[in-house]
This record gives C-alpha cells, sequence and structure tokens, in this order.
C-alpha cells in the first residue's frame, strides 16, 4: 500500500488528527493557494467528545456525534484524507511513517489528542470502562444494556445488584453528566423497560480523589453540582480513591468496596504519543512543550495544539485547560500563522481567551460559568444545550441531536437502547 498523494509545487501541511483542532486548521486552509492539506485520523469521522455520555446512556446515536471527514472537503481539490496509523515521525527526513507507507511535509501539525489515563493500574485498565471515542462509548452502551438483559434472568440478587450498580471515577463533567444520567434512567426509563427487577438494587455512585466535583469551575458550580447529583439519588464520594477493581468489587482507599459490574473511568487524560519525538520536549502528562506559536521545542517547521500541547502563559502556568477550545483557538491562530511564516512575517503569540465552562447534571439541572456570569438550574440547562448543539458539525447532525432531545424531553424516554455488536467478515489483504 501507499498513500498515493499527488506531488505538487504548494508546500504539503500535514496534520495529524481531525479533532476539534486538527479540522479546524484544515477548513481554514482548504482553499489557500499556499498549501496542500493532509488530514490524517485512524477514523473517517470527526467525533464530537463532550456529548460521548449521551451515545453510552442511548440518549444519541453515534452517528449523531460524528462527521465525515471527507464530506467537509468534498468541494476542495488539494485536501487529501488518509485513514491509517502513525507509527513514527523522522524530523531528520521532514516525513511521518504510517501503516500506508512514509507521507512528507513541509509543515507539521500534531493533534493527536489525548487518551484515558489509568495512572499505572492494571487491573483498572483490563477491567474498567473507558469513554475516550465514540467506539469506547458504544461498547459502555452495550455493557449497561447487556448486564440488564442478564440481571433479568439471574436468580440471585448479589449477581443482579452487582450488574445493576455503575461506579463512575472522576468528578469532572463527563463524571458528573455520566452519573447524572443513569440516576434519572434509573427514575424514568429502566423501570418501564425491566419491570420485573427491583431497582433498589440498583445505586450510582460517583467517586471523586478531590474535595469538590467539578473542579476547576466555580465554588456555586461545585456546590449546586454535588446538591443536583444527591437529589437524583447518586451517591457522592469525595476525597476518595478507586484503588482496585476485580470485576466485581471496586475498592476505596478507605478500605470500603462497593459491589459493581460496572466501572466506568473518567478519572484522568494523558496526552498521546508519537515515536521518534524526543523525551526531553515532554512535560507532565506527556504533553509536548511548545511555544506561544505552538512550536514545538528545536522545530520551526512542527506544530502541537490541543490536549497534546504544554504551553504556559502568566494567566496558564500549567498549560492551557484539556479541552475544545484551546484546540480550536489554536487551530485558527496557527491557520494564519502558517502563511505569516511562509512569507517570512511576523508570527502573532497565541492568547487563550476562556470563554467559560459547563456542565449538565440532568432534566432542566446545569452549572454554567461564563467570564461575566454564574448561573445554575432551568436556565444554565438551556444554555448548556444551545451551546453543545450549536458547535456539533453539520446541519443534520444539528437537527437529529434536536429532535432526540426534545423527545426524550416530551416522553421521559430515550428511544435508543439497542445492543449492537460488531461482525464482520475478515478483510482481504
Amino acid at each position: 500500500m501507499t498513500p498515493n498523494i499527488p506531488e505538487t509545487t504548494k508546500k504539503r501541511v500535514v496534520i495529524i488528527g481531525a479533532g476539534f483542532g486538527g479540522l479546524k486548521i484544515a477548513r481554514d486552509l482548504a482553499d489557500s493557494e499556499d498549501f496542500q492539506i493532509v488530514l490524517i485520523d485512524k477514523n473517517n469521522y470527526h467525533q464530537f467528545q463532550p456529548l460521548f455520555y449521551q451515545v453510552a446512556t442511548a440518549g444519541l446515536e453515534p452517528s449523531a456525534i460524528s462527521f465525515p471527514l471527507r464530506l467537509a472537503f468534498h468541494y476542495y481539490k488539494d485536501v487529501h484524507v488518509r485513514i491509517t496509523e502513525v507509527t513514527e515521525l523522522r524530523t531528520d527526513s521532514q516525513e511521518i511513517i504510517t501503516q500506508l507507507g512514509a507521507i512528507s511535509y513541509d509543515y507539521l501539525i500534531l493533534a493527536i489528542g489525548a487518551d484515558t489515563n489509568f495512572f499505572g493500574q492494571k487491573n483498572i485498565q483490563e477491567k474498567a470502562l473507558p469513554m475516550k471515542s465514540v467506539g469506547e462509548a458504544l461498547g459502555l452502551r452495550n455493557r449497561l444494556l447487556e448486564n440488564f438483559e442478564n440481571a433479568l434472568v439471574s436468580d440471585s440478587d448479589d449477581v443482579r445488584q452487582g450488574l445493576m450498580t455503575v461506579v463512575v471515577v472522576g468528578g469532572g463533567p463527563t463524571g458528573v453528566e455520566v452519573s447524572g444520567t443513569l440516576a434519572e434512567m434509573k427514575r424514568h426509563v429502566l423501570p418501564k423497560d425491566y419491570p420485573e427487577l427491583d431497582f433498589d438494587l440498583m445505586k450510582v455512585y460517583i467517586v471523586e480523589s478531590g474535595g469538590e466535583l467539578l473542579g476547576p469551575m466555580s465554588k456555586n458550580a461545585q456546590i449546586k453540582s454535588k446538591e443536583y447529583l444527591e437529589q437524583l439519588g447518586v451517591n457522592v464520594f469525595l476525597n476518595t480513591r478507586v484503588t482496585d477493581f476485580d470485576g466485581k468489587y471496586a475498592y476505596l482507599n478507605n478500605g470500603e468496596k462497593i459491589r459493581t459490574n460496572n466501572l466506568v473511568w473518567a478519572a484522568g487524560i494523558k496526552a498521546n504519543f508519537i515515536e521518534g519525538l524526543n523525551p526531553e520536549i515532554l512535560a507532565r502528562g506527556g504533553r509536548i512543550k511548545v511555544n506561544r506559536y505552538n512550536q514545538i521545542e528545536g522545530h520551526q517547521n512542527i506544530f502541537a495544539i490541543g490536549d497534546v500541547a504544554f504551553m504556559t502563559e502568566d494567566a496558564y502556568p500549567n498549560g492551557h485547560p484539556q479541552v475544545a477550545q484551546p484546540a480550536i483557538q489554536q487551530g485558527k491562530l496557527l491557520s494564519k500563522n502558517l502563511p505569516r511564516l511562509l512569507r517570512g512575517n511576523p508570527l502573532e503569540e497565541f492568547t487563550y481567551k476562556d470563554l467559560g465552562s459547563m456542565a449538565t447534571v440532568g432534566r432542566n439541572l446545569a452549572v454554567v460559568d461564563l467570564p461575566f456570569w454564574r448561573f445554575q438550574g432551568f436556565f444554565a440547562w438551556l444554555t448548556w444545550m444551545f451551546v453543545h448543539l450549536m458547535s456539533i458539525v453539520g446541519v443534520k447532525n444539528r437537527l437529529l441531536i434536536f429532535i432526540n432531545w426534545l423527545w426524550n424531553y416530551v416522553t421521559y424516554d430515550q428511544s435508543l437502547r439497542l445492543i449492537i455488536k460488531q461482525k464482520s467478515p475478515k478483510a482481504e489483504d
């Protein structure tokens, strides 16, 4: 196999990763007269990570939060999408090695994002349920639904409790949103599907090692999110860590253990890594040290953006938060700086503009911290929905999500509780 990328007199910009930042740069430079764009990702779609939890809890189909990469570039002849994995970076020869072969570059942008961080806990890594991709979210949905089917035919209350109970590790937005949604499903949805089951056996826990939920948000948001979860019946454990998980019990650092077959791991992330990078340029969490132009140390034509980039400002001495906005803003500026770099003009430094943080806890319940206003409750919930709906790529996806949300709100039900198992013939070489 070969990448089959046409030769060109333009400068070639290779972008690894089609997340928020990578897709932003590719779209901004798509009609450039200066550059040929090569966009590389292991998936043929862009995925909207903030709504993974809704796929995992049967609120949305995977296709609603995914957008085909090739569809985004139908009308651009000098954008070339390749679906492959990058195995090595060779800076001396200015090329990357992929499963399709070598691809040369004039400018290289690493937008490779981050993956789940299990902090070296082998049992948890093998048995817990992560949620850092659409595939993992769908796997979590399948597991939860299969467990309810198995609980229905079990003759042991202990087994049923383990199958039905869920422990969510991590008190960030993902953990709060997953646990809140599961608690609402326990109240309004699952008893209608499984009337023979005793839902007093089902418990939902959220375990956070810190002293509050939603650590980076305001004190009011932290307090309210805990209140909302407890109103929904979620057991909130703060200043507590899960030290082990054997598939049947989650063990806590206070000596307690929780009977559960389902441990959802939303406790941390670590930057992805490509062989060939100098380990000396890595910061905490595996992030790549970059300057204010997103250039990695020691290279003028290699950039890192988003979750994988470690950039410090006076206001962010420990780097920017690993969320969508820094990636989008860095991608937007870099798409303007590349033509300046090509022409030898001065580059503009990146300054992160914090647009705020938000998290939804449940129906009519959310917390929002904007730079100029902090609020909670029903209006915060509407704000959360509007912001996320407008951030989705594709008009069709926005319409599908809006219809699903409206239906769920009116009927108190999600209609997507399908167990979809992968089965396909083996591909020929």
